[in-house]
């Protein structure tokens, strides 16, 4: 069940359009990119991107903070996360 939302969540964040009038902040984007790496790939793994690829950095970064969070949580937290930025900016998703 929370795999199937969280699909669709995730779909309709990513067509939001990019001009529209509501848009995540970037610590929002940030956040649920985390959330989705954790539940998509588990905890973060890989080389940490030095320090001249800042979006690299940043990305990798939001996804450690999720360490050890189960995947069916970071889904359940990702959905919760988006639900409420809808809420908020009058969005449906």
């Amino acid at each position: 069940m929370i795999q199937q939302r969280f699909d669709e969540v995730v779909a309709r964040i990513r067509a939001l359009p990019p001009e529209g009038p509501a848009q995540p902040s970037n610590e929002l984007k940030l956040r649920l990119y985390g959330l989705f790496r954790q539940a998509r790939d588990g905890d973060a793994h890989g080389e940490k991107p030095g320090m001249f690829d800042l979006v690299g950095k940043f990305k990798y970064e939001a996804w450690s903070k999720n360490q050890g969070v189960p995947k069916g949580e970071a889904m359940r937290q990702y959905v919760a996360l988006a639900e409420g930025f809808a809420r908020e900016n009058g969005v449906e998703i």
